[in-house]
């Protein structure tokens, strides 16, 4: 079949044979030598069609892409015309990488642009996703680190895709490789251009805020990145997923029952999703290092203070120098996986029993762990996000101080025996049943609770729940106690 492509034809399916549509008269070759097979897809920018070129023997596939522009005016066609030449001349450029289809051909012709490019055999990720159902982590990690040397190869030429999404990337069937495609919208960066707020290209859902707004950076493309690997994890579309109420993504709650995402993925993943460009990772070269960073033994940064203490103080601890997340059953530290979090002051603060003092300090490592200023107050999907490391390192630390009285593992044991009674629960613990807020005039302020220093506190009195905010503050227990089953601790 011959597929007539001039804008507004009523019938444009014609014989393989016919040179001239039989329903509009319209030449059916273009450039004399490519021909419309059928329509492959459409958008605000024009449509692609499936086609053949008739001037190389074997007729091999190609993609047409055809532009289409709302205005008439001639000044305003004659500038589009400009600029698509240019960016045909960047994307001939692109198309030397393996992993972005070659530019075939560019041209006008009846006042319309076309680009034709090589066809890519085989399936988009949103068809996998449809028949094979959603991807698993390690389908997530391979397509980060096949993906992220593409995205810095065009970010190097001064090229933002603007369209990164399921549909757009091809598994190649040859080798299984991704490859980026639909680049007849991915626009030119230059000095001015960064700041100059421009027309809103791409899919919404896809979309980083900056680029709702009408200007992209290498960083928005990485953030749709992020977007496409929760979707093709979970299966569920990303507006579904995103909690207009805090501003934030909740994907790890829409994930498949009994799929669990490694804390190292879910932080990357999270970082991608940022909504400061200024808190995103600001390049795919970026990323790859917090791919390939392999864990490092990491000595604990003491100050000058601290450590002429030490000089004159016996260490209360017989494991002085390395803070760890992995303590054993009989409350040592191992060196499995030594994080850069210093855990030293709050261990110094609890072998004194200073109580209240490491209780604040505890909420200052919940902060770092989740990349939060100090003071912020963790909501419930905070909780669910909490590395399972850093929660078993400040456990055990309070458990083992305390001699069993303190603890998050104490606290989830009080909330089952309570059958999650939440009223029950605080007075078991000895917490008032409301929360307390932070003044609205000192929004840096830190509520510190009144919990008295005496040995008397009740048993699960520590650490506070002067962390936890939010709508629904009082679902930290529940949640928390969650988490610890979740990680293992307290087994």
């Amino acid at each position: 079949m011959s597929y007539c492509v001039t804008p507004g034809c009523v019938a444009p399916k014609n014989p393989d044979s016919a040179f001239y549509c039989l329903s509009c008269g319209s030449q059916l070759l273009l450039r004399q030598r490519y021909r419309g097979v059928s329509p492959i897809g459409s958008g605000g920018f024009g449509k692609t069609f499936l086609a053949v070129d008739e001037d190389i023997p074997g007729k091999p596939s190609c993609v047409i892409k055809q532009f289409a522009f709302p205005s008439n005016d001639g000044l305003i066609l004659d500038k589009a015309g400009q600029l698509f030449r240019q960016e045909a001349e960047r994307l001939e450029q692109l198309g030397e990488h393996p992993q972005i289809p070659q530019l075939l051909a560019y041209f006008e012709q009846n006042q319309q642009l076309y680009l034709v490019q090589e066809l890519i055999d085989g399936q988009n990720l949103e068809e996998e996703l449809r028949q094979v159902g959603q991807f698993g982590e390690k389908q997530i990690w391979q397509l980060l680190k096949d993906l992220l040397p593409v995205l810095q190869y065009i970010h190097d030429r001064q090229v933002i895709h603007r369209d990164i999404k399921p549909p757009n990337i091809i598994h190649r069937r040859s080798d299984g490789k991704p490859v980026l495609i639909d680049f007849g919208v991915a626009k030119l960066l230059s000095a001015t251009a960064l700041q100059r707020t421009g027309t809103t290209v791409g899919t919404v859902e896809y979309m980083a805020p900056e680029q709702i707004k009408g200007k992209a950076f290498p960083a928005s493309d990485l953030y749709s990145l992020g977007v496409s690997c929760i979707h093709l994890l979970t299966g569920i579309a990303p507006s579904d997923m995103f909690d207009i109420m805090h501003n934030r993504w909740v994907w790890r709650d829409h994930l498949p029952t009994g799929k669990v995402v490694s804390d190292r993925l879910g932080h990357i993943l999270d970082k991608l999703l940022e909504n400061a460009i200024s808190e995103r990772y600001q390049s795919a070269n970026e990323v790859l290092q917090a791919i390939n960073l392999q864990p490092t033994v990491v000595k604990p940064v003491i100050s000058d203070t601290s450590a002429r203490r030490q000089k004159t103080e016996p260490n209360p601890s017989p494991f002085p120098s390395e803070p760890t997340p992995h303590l054993s059953q009989e409350g040592r530290l191992t060196t499995q996986a030594l994080l850069k979090i210093d855990y030293s002051e709050l261990r110094n603060l609890l072998a004194r029993k200073k109580w209240q003092d490491a209780d604040n300090k505890t909420w200052d490592l919940l902060c770092e762990a989740l990349g939060r200023r100090p003071g912020y107050y963790l909501q419930t999907v905070d909780i669910k996000n909490f590395p399972c490391e850093d929660l078993l390192i400040i456990d055990q630390l309070w458990s083992k101080y305390s001699e069993g009285r303190f603890g998050f593992t104490v606290q989830k044991q009080i909330y089952e025996e309570v059958e999650g009674d939440y009223p029950s629960f605080c007075d078991r613990v000895g917490w008032p049943l409301h929360n307390y807020k932070p003044l609205a005039s000192k929004p840096s302020f830190k509520l510190r609770l009144p919990f008295t220093q005496t040995p008397q506190m009740p048993v699960g009195h520590f650490p506070s729940r002067q962390w936890a905010g939010g709508y629904y503050w009082w679902r930290h227990a529940g949640t928390l106690a969650t988490k610890l089953e979740q990680c293992g601790i307290g087994h």
